[in-house]
């Protein structure tokens, strides 16, 4: 069976077809900047290691999507006859509020859903059902099926995902904690478990998802019990360019004393605060050269960054009792060994022994922390193509 993932962006189209259930990656691609002047595709194929780059002019998601579909049928560079061939298409969406727990073939009534809860994800909901909206019509024999962010979360109790707020702010608008990153989490905490030889609903795990985008996520019994991301993707960790955890009063501040309307203080919270508003660079390796160099409003931003992540670990290890491993995962946590280490340094009256040596090792799945160490550290590279291409497969084998 082969199963096409896509992740739609408002200018992008990220892909991966898989054979199922093999799950061999048959060949990956991304459109970008559909839209604008300046367009580009892009495909690898994992079988022959190809790679195939063209520029060209998207003007919507449409004639990005029917090349996406020439591409993978391209004699040359393409690794199926026909679309035919595709039997499910697994797509991201962001949000899926309360009412989807877990992933579902796609109907009118679904996308009906999706569209009514754009309003708690308005960047991401709008393009995730495009994408839906045009893989029906380019690959139309094949099955759609919707896999959410937030319904790994579903499993938080009430006590966690509610907010102290007005009790008709949470039964009319639905205002609580959804978490964001799920199929991320799901994926690493089924290969903890696997790492650690132990059953998925025996395991308990902090899990660290540091990318531009970051959370981390409570795990009791292979189930999501809390998460830093709330409402929006913005609460929480430092991250690229999101401020992460506020003080709700400066926002009425800014409001009130720097006259800045709320699309300002939007914009500031998601695009100009982080890593960026703290040191002028989103981009962590950079800025991690910046301050191995002395620059001391960079040391201060890595600081700051992993001092989030620390607090975070000590608040979860307090709910969780028993902690059999950190997870890192995601760009900066599977390759910045300066993040890790000042997030945990300090933590051994907690059971966590950093193996500084390990921890500058690189390559897959591996465990950097010492011997002797109550607490593992693992660094599990994610594949949240994977885990979708997964989902979807689990759905018909159900």
């Amino acid at each position: 069976m082969k199963i096409l993932v896509i992740n739609t962006g408002s200018s992008s189209i990220k892909y991966q077809l898989f054979d199922m259930p093999s799950e061999t990656a048959l060949c990956s691609g991304l459109v970008e900047k559909i839209g604008e002047s300046e367009g580009s595709i892009t495909q690898k194929t994992a079988v022959e290691g190809q790679k195939y780059v063209e520029n060209a002019v998207f003007d919507d998601h449409v004639s990005a999507m029917n090349r996406v579909a020439e591409l993978l049928t391209d004699p040359e560079h393409g690794v199926i006859k026909e679309t035919s061939e595709v039997d499910l298409v697994g797509h991201r969406v962001v949000h899926g509020g309360e009412e989807f727990a877990k992933t579902t073939f796609v109907t009118d009534e679904v996308k009906h859903t999706i569209d009514k809860l754009s309003g708690l994800a308005p960047l991401h909901n709008p393009p995730n059902l495009v994408g839906i909206d045009v893989a029906e019509k380019v690959f139309e024999k094949a099955k759609q099926v919707a896999v959410f962010d937030t319904a790994f979360h579903q499993t938080i109790p009430e006590v966690a995902y509610r907010y102290a707020i007005p009790e008709d702010m949470y039964q009319k608008y639905g205002i609580r904690v959804y978490g964001f990153h799920g199929t991320s989490h799901r994926y690493v905490t089924k290969q903890a478990a696997k790492f650690l030889n132990k059953s998925l609903d025996a395991v308990n795990l902090i899990t660290i998802h540091l990318g531009n985008g970051a959370s981390m996520a409570a795990i009791r019994n292979g189930q999501s019990i809390d998460t830093t991301l709330g409402l929006t993707p913005i609460g929480g960790l430092v991250m690229g360019t999101r401020s992460g955890d506020i003080d709700p009063g400066v926002i009425i501040y800014l409001a009130e004393n720097c006259d800045m309307k709320v699309q300002d203080i939007k914009n500031m919270l998601n695009k100009e605060s982080g890593i960026k508003g703290l040191t002028g660079d989103n981009d962590l390796r950079n800025v991690e050269e910046r301050a191995a160099k002395g620059d001391r409003q960079a040391q201060l931003g890595l600081n700051i960054y992993a001092y989030r992540i620390k607090k975070y670990i000590g608040a979860y290890m307090a709910i969780l009792g028993r902690v059999d491993a950190l997870v890192f995962t995601a760009g900066v946590g599977e390759n910045s060994d300066v993040i890790r280490s000042l997030a945990l340094q300090g933590l051994q009256n907690f059971g966590i022994h950093l193996d500084e040596d390990k921890n500058g090792m690189g390559g897959g799945e591996r465990d950097i922390a010492t011997k002797d160490s109550p607490v593992r550290v693992l660094v599990i590279p994610t594949n949240e193509e994977l885990e979708i291409a997964r989902q979807a497969f689990n759905l018909i084998d159900d």
